[in-house]
């Protein structure tokens, strides 16, 4: 099954200007041509088409790491042809690994003794980390209900409503109830106390969220943890608790180290982080590590010996690239605790310098806590004229990606912007984006009509015709209103051409 659909029903054919002097006709697009091309045109064709992609380090969107040392750049490129799983073909590889593993887990303050090896595994990204995560608690659950001779085919996890769609997947994927915990106004993350109330002899483990992608707060896992021990000790359960910090792993270490949220906490018996986020390594790497040998059921784990070896294996993937993790180790090797710190330190830091400057402005209320991951997330105080979509896609003409996004419920009537402060984002950028959302401000203020009235008066007059009264839902309105004032735009600037 292909999810995707083409750009254009019409046009058919990828065209070069600079490649037409290797290639005089043109490519199908959607279909392998019969015959080859020189290497040349195949990289100027698709070097065109890749120069209308954004630009990375201006996507403030995305959580992933965007820029690298070159000496890592290095590393990875002479790693690109090696094939992580094959551990008996390239030894020093798994290595890295390990070590990463075990330098990850001593951050964690996961309860080793001397000399003893950490349980853990590196990953795509979180989300398979979270599978595997989940996976070992599905069939812990489920081990522990045979024993007492209890059903065991409805498992459920509880969350917070603001989970990443990774948890819905697990749930739909492996057939687990996802029971989500509701937000509410000025209060965004998973609330402990109702967390903890949703949870029965059913449930394999509570999520909490180090870094919450809607606005960078960290929840209390220390409060779950306490609550939860009460629970247990009542009902005589061991529901666990499941850490995702995917963004807040290698963020709170180093800011917040005295804060506890990790394996200092009894009932936390697993975490995820991104390595490809704050773990400051591009895209493709994640990590999940184990309180101790017991949260991960052997049964999980495959052994295979047709590559050379005996190699245990758990993993949804087989097959991947080295670079990654060697860029890992590079990175936690040559920061260290001293370059973490100072790289979190400069994040927050620039963080405040935009959310100072949107303050400034007097239009914005601030969503995001100081302390979290270094973001900044952001409403209009009034956005009865014009509302933050508006923004957003107004930004994209200055080259920023700044997503635009509605709350999760009970709070799906907020709409934020929201701003990620990676290390390659400076103060001077910091600066520069107030300067042109200010400029979009008064681009917007001087618009000859508001989008609203003029739908208001639309609408009454469609009813009125018709005789009937349609009360549309506050999303449909939003989006008419988008909808409506990108074609203005659009006129406008059809008016403003150049010949």
């Amino acid at each position: 099954m292909v999810l995707s659909k083409t750009a254009s029903q019409s046009d058919v054919s990828v065209h070069s200007t600079f490649a037409s002097r290797y290639v005089r006709d043109s490519l199908p697009r959607f279909k392998m041509p019969e015959s080859s091309i020189p290497k040349e045109a195949a990289y100027q064709i698709i070097n065109d088409e890749l120069m209308l992609d954004g630009n990375p380090r201006l996507n403030l969107a995305s959580f992933v790491t965007t820029w690298m040392e070159p000496e890592c750049d290095k590393l990875i490129m002479a790693a690109i042809n090696k094939n992580y799983v094959d551990m008996d073909e390239y030894p020093v590889t798994t290595e890295l690994q390990n070590r990463c593993v075990n330098m990850i887990a001593h951050l964690f303050n996961a309860p080793l003794g001397d000399g003893e090896a950490a349980v853990g595994v590196g990953t795509v990204g979180s989300s398979e980390a979270i599978m595997l995560a989940g996976l070992a608690f599905k069939r812990k659950w489920q081990n522990k209900m045979k024993e007492q001779g209890k059903p065991y085919d409805k498992p459920n996890i509880v969350t917070g409503a603001n989970v990443q769609v990774c948890w819905e997947k697990f749930a739909r994927y492996f057939e687990v109830e996802l029971k989500e915990v509701k937000l509410r106004d000025g209060y965004y993350v998973m609330d402990p106390e109702k967390a903890v109330e949703m949870v029965d002899e059913n449930t394999i483990c509570v999520a909490a969220i180090l870094g919450s992608t809607l606005n960078g707060e960290f929840e209390d896992v220390k409060r779950l943890n306490d609550l939860l021990l009460t629970k247990n000790k009542e009902t005589g359960w061991d529901t666990p608790i499941h850490v995702d910090a995917a963004s807040g792993g290698f963020i709170a270490p180093f800011l917040y180290p005295e804060l506890e949220w990790d394996f200092r906490l009894p009932c936390v018996k697993s975490i995820n982080v991104s390595g490809h986020k704050y773990g400051l390594v591009y895209a493709g790497i994640g990590w999940v590590i184990w309180r101790n040998k017991e949260d991960l059921p052997d049964e999980l784990v495959f052994h295979i010996n047709y590559l050379g070896a005996d190699q245990p294996t758990f993993t949804l993937n087989f097959s991947k690239g080295s670079s990654q993790v060697i860029a890992q180790y590079y990175q936690l090797i040559r920061l260290g605790h001293e370059g973490y710190r100072s790289i979190m330190e400069n994040c927050q830091e620039n963080a405040m310098v935009l959310k100072q400057g949107l303050e400034k402005t007097g239009r914005f209320n601030i969503v995001s806590k100081d302390n979290g991951v270094p973001l900044v997330a952001f409403s209009l105080k009034d956005n009865s004229q014009h509302n933050e979509f508006e923004i957003s896609d107004m930004l994209r003409r200055f080259g920023w990606i700044v997503p635009a996004y509605t709350m999760p419920p009970d709070a799906q009537h907020v709409t934020v912007l929201r701003v990620v402060i990676r290390e390659d984002f400076s103060r001077t950028l910091a600066e520069r984006l107030v300067i042109d959302i200010e400029k979009v401000l008064h681009e917007l203020d001087s618009l000859p009509a508001r989008v609203t009235e003029k739908l208001t008066a639309g609408s009454a007059a469609v009813e009125e015709n018709h005789h009937a009264i349609v009360k549309k839902t506050a999303i449909e309105v939003q989006r008419e209103i988008t909808a409506a004032w990108r074609k203005m735009v659009a006129d406008k600037k059809k008016t403003n051409g150049v010949c």
